[in-house]
């Protein structure tokens, strides 16, 4: 074997590390902007490779989403343990779901990830199913101590949490100049309505004036401004 050759092998493994590395960056940026849909192209065009290789690396859609939000995935099952762990159940489930809808509101990826099912991503299944135990188990205990309605079960809490956090990403980036945190008065709204006798708590945000709430409604529409204030298609 020439030194030429000897050298090659290790250096294509360099390389491909490399190009694992850049595909897992740019598709972070890509879903976490666009959501899961996001074209595979614009994905390894921004990493700098062909297709051919993403598709070496990451065969699947769904192979490549697993790799990119394992460790995001992971974080979230952290989060739960601790939560039921938590010795006021109401704290604890606040506490849980501030956790998922900050992340809901960051990032289109997480959010398509925990709103929606998407088959194949091996992580995900797990993911899913210890939220529906953590939120089913610290529901419970709410219920025992009389500080939620008896007729609630995990799976109303569940799909009215998919259906508000399914609107998160486009609240948050159309009020994000004005008001970034508005997504936590609904979210607290809605937990407050799951309450026997609602308390009287501050909501964790300020309201939206008229005039925010009007632009933010402009952003969310079909005809918004480009980022340098021109109408599309100017």
């Amino acid at each position: 074997m020439t030194v030429g050759a000897r050298d090659g092998a290790p250096r294509q493994r360099r390389d491909a590390r490399r190009n694992r590395e850049l595909l897992l960056g740019a598709a972070h940026e890509v879903f976490t902007e666009q959501g899961l849909d996001a074209p595979l192209d614009v994905i390894a065009r921004r990493a700098g490779v062909g297709n051919a290789t993403l598709y070496r690396h990451f065969p699947t859609r769904a192979a490549l989403v697993d790799a990119v939000f394992r460790d995001a995935l992971t974080g979230t099952m952290d989060a739960g343990e601790q939560a039921r762990k938590a010795p006021d159940a109401w704290a604890g489930l606040t506490a849980y779901l501030d956790v998922v809808f900050a992340a809901l509101a960051a990032d289109r990826g997480s959010n398509d990830l925990m709103t929606t099912r998407l088959r194949g991503v091996d992580s995900l299944e797990a993911v899913h199913e210890h939220n529906r135990r953590t939120v089913d188990s610290l529901l419970c205990r709410c219920r025992e101590e009389g500080v939620v309605r008896a007729d609630v079960t995990t799976e109303d809490v569940l799909f009215g949490l998919a259906a508000l956090g399914r609107a998160v990403p486009a609240l948050t980036a159309a009020t994000a100049a004005t008001a970034p945190d508005a997504w936590r008065r609904p979210l607290a709204l809605f937990l407050g309505g799951l309450r026997t006798a609602p308390a009287a708590a501050t909501l964790p945000a300020p309201a939206l004036t008229a005039a925010e709430l009007g632009e933010a409604l402009r952003e969310l529409g079909p005809h918004r401004t480009r980022p340098d204030g021109r109408e599309p298609g100017a």
